[in-house]
């Protein structure tokens, strides 16, 4: 497992962290061509921002330059169900498996649930035998271990539902708005949501422009959900998270590396994969990785392999927002906030972009 915090955390408060949105400007709703968000482009220490729109990103690429994405895809992970015993409602949301038929999840009501409790989950389509769980124990903060009946988890997709940020309170009609086109591997609790940006056409066009494109995979957990409650940063405990780098996909990197060109990253999730790398990367003998990571980037942090971040507006005093201000600087994304915020960008899961990009080539 891969952990790091800046000692420079330690002046940090959470209240550095923190910003007004008005609730109307809270995106309910993914727009009709996914390529038509806004894209605000930040470089770190000037003031000055400009805006554009996804599907002109590649104005300002170059060829040379390669996007990594997270290719995981999200489980329809939040569960519903009523106890054996008592008919009371659960809701679980399962954030890993920790083996055949085991899960970790938060659930509700937590104070109720107890180990040895019995929890039936009925389909949502007639038809599906329902599926039983059993609560094995509690593990602080609301997260429960689970266990499927039989040591087999069921189809999800007959019983589980998309699990949208509690920010967004309008039903989604299409499940696959949740999903970016390029998922592949299915373990997330929640989409990398810089990645909805992007079409196999928009793809496309970027590699013929000479533009890079690879996958990596971090399957998002209890992170994306859990606020932080601390006052200063350096007492938050970040969860740990699984992520893979092929040797291929190191390979790539340092390729574009060598060359003089810019990696950039496709949301944190990628960020923080491709940051886990950098602890241990070579150019000269590149090679991937499979562990849990629960590096934690704030203000001060070194960036050893990102050079450039494409990402989503963020949550007020979330760990996102800590490591975009560490790419940027704070002072840079407070005025980028604002101008946002003023000029009707929407935020969040649903909303628009911001690119930050460095004015040079890092050497």
């Amino acid at each position: 497992m891969v952990n790091s915090l800046p000692e420079e955390s330690r002046d940090l408060a959470i209240s550095d962290f923190d910003y007004d949105l008005p609730e109307a400007l809270i995106a309910q709703h993914p727009l009709d061509d996914r390529t038509a968000s806004r894209l605000m482009v930040v470089h770190p220490g000037n003031p000055v921002v400009r805006h554009s729109s996804v599907r002109d990103l590649a104005e300002w690429l170059r060829p040379g330059d390669l996007l990594v994405a997270n290719d995981s895809r999200v489980l329809p992970a939040r569960l519903h169900g009523a106890k054996r015993e008592t008919g009371g409602k659960v809701e679980l949301l399962l954030l890993a498996e920790q083996g055949p038929g085991y899960w970790s999840a938060m659930a509700k009501p937590a104070r109720s649930l107890r180990p040895g409790t019995s929890v039936t989950l009925a389909p949502r389509e007639a038809g599906t035998q329902a599926a039983e769980l059993m609560v094995v124990e509690q593990r602080g903060e609301g997260i429960f271990l689970i266990a499927f009946e039989g040591g087999q988890t069921p189809d999800l997709d007959a019983f589980g539902v998309m699990p949208l940020p509690p920010y967004i309170s309008a039903p989604l009609g299409d499940p696959a708005r949740y999903q970016t086109t390029y998922a592949d591997r299915l373990g997330s609790a929640a989409a990398p949501t810089a990645g909805l940006h992007f079409t196999p056409d928009l793809i496309a066009d970027l590699q013929r422009q000479g533009i890079g494109w690879e996958t990596v995979t971090l399957h998002v957990g209890l992170d994306t959900f859990r606020p932080v409650m601390v006052d200063n940063v350096r007492d938050h405990r970040m969860h740990a998270e699984w992520c893979e780098v092929s040797d291929q996909v190191a390979a790539s990197i340092a390729r574009t590396r060598s060359s003089g060109g810019r990696v950039i990253a496709v949301g944190t999730t990628a960020a923080r994969t491709l940051e886990t790398l950098g602890q241990q990367f070579s150019d000269s003998a590149p090679k991937g990785i499979t562990t849990d990571t629960s590096i934690f980037i704030t203000p001060g942090y070194r960036w050893r392999l990102v050079d450039g971040l494409l990402t989503n507006f963020h949550l007020p005093k979330s760990t996102l927002l800590m490591m975009v201000s560490a790419l940027a600087g704070r002072e840079t994304i407070r005025s980028a906030y604002a101008a946002a915020v003023t000029s009707g960008y929407r935020f969040f899961s649903f909303g628009d972009a911001m690119l930050i990009f460095p004015e040079e080539v890092r050497p």
